[in-house]
């Protein structure tokens, strides 16, 4: 048996109504994030809680938290049923066969859902060298493999390159292609977040998807990332419209609240308002990343104030 296989077939199998972990399918529906009240699901990020990881040495294991129990932590502290994992807290143990399987069976026993992996750190998708861009491709397999075990729908990736605004298009939908032929082969779509440089331009990462032109290679819209350089950046709103045609996720950045609970940069009505418009129904990740409110403090707010817009926009 190759090792993708082993893979799967560590995972949680259906017998009867009843997954591998011994928990029965009803169970993990009624404990997902699924409302009737709002268009969307929510899920947390775990970039959120990255201080809590990473701890004072920003050593991943020097922390307060373990990320083996990450699903325990945001079903328990947070009631939220779906999760995006980040590979940082994770390298080294993408092939270890007994840590994928605990960290699944963490999840399954608490009814969370594994939504992405969010990959960096694996070079540049879209280098000029064709070689050093292949290996990029290849060093994304690992997760790719996770995300599959695991029972996500994506891995996020980054459309990083050097070169004219043509050339970086080019080269890095050479390289999201590749990569999306591999992991359409595992059932998981490679989806690309609005990240930095050109990536954070709207027009440009939208013509690179449409380069691509594979159905399972989409955008991760993220609400505050519109930095296309020090001296330049893209609408928030605007970049969020055009980004949302490919969304196969949706990143809510935080950063600040007032005292009624709402995000003090950007306007989440607004932006949730376009997330609603472009028929979107999937997932909602919190991401906070504010310094004023601890992890714990913002990830609450922005749970409730997504609830709050979710509530207010769902007829």
């Amino acid at each position: 048996m190759d090792r993708k296989k082993f893979l799967k077939s560590l995972g949680a199998v259906t017998l009867g109504g009843v997954t591998a972990a011994g928990l029965p399918l009803s169970s993990i529906a009624q404990k997902r994030n699924m409302s009737d009240h709002m268009f969307f699901d929510i899920s947390l990020a775990q970039w959120s809680l990255n201080r809590s990881y990473f701890g004072p040495s920003r050593e991943v294991g020097k922390g307060e938290i373990d990320p083996l129990y990450f699903a325990r932590h945001a079903r328990q502290r947070y009631d939220i049923g779906a999760i995006e994992y980040v590979n940082q807290f994770y390298f080294g143990k993408a092939e270890d066969q007994q840590y994928l399987n605990e960290l699944k069976n963490v999840a399954d026993n608490e009814g969370v859902e594994s939504v992405l992996i969010m990959c960096d750190g694996e070079g540049n998708l879209g280098d000029p060298d064709s070689a050093d861009r292949q290996q990029a491709v290849e060093n994304h397999y690992k997760w790719v493999n996770m995300a599959s075990f695991l029972g996500c729908h994506a891995i996020r990736v980054n459309a990083a390159s050097q070169g004219t605004y043509e050339e970086q298009m080019e080269r890095a939908a050479d390289g999201l292609r590749s990569l999306t032929e591999y992991a359409d082969d595992e059932g998981i779509s490679v989806v690309v977040e609005n990240h930095g440089g050109l990536s954070s331009n709207a027009d440009w990462l939208v013509g690179t998807i449409e380069m691509v032109d594979h159905p399972n290679c989409g955008t991760l819209p993220d609400f505050g990332n519109f930095r296309i350089s020090e001296d330049e950046m893209y609408d928030y709103y605007e970049g969020t419209e055009k980004l949302m045609e490919h969304a196969k996720g949706v990143s809510a950045k935080t950063y600040d609240f007032d005292e009624e609970g709402n995000e003090t940069t950007l306007d989440v009505m607004r932006l949730m308002r376009i997330v609603k418009d472009a028929g979107y129904t999937g997932y909602v990740g919190i991401e906070y990343e504010g310094n004023r409110l601890s992890e714990d403090e913002g990830i609450k707010a922005t749970k409730a104030l997504l609830e709050k817009v979710g509530a207010e926009l769902t007829d």
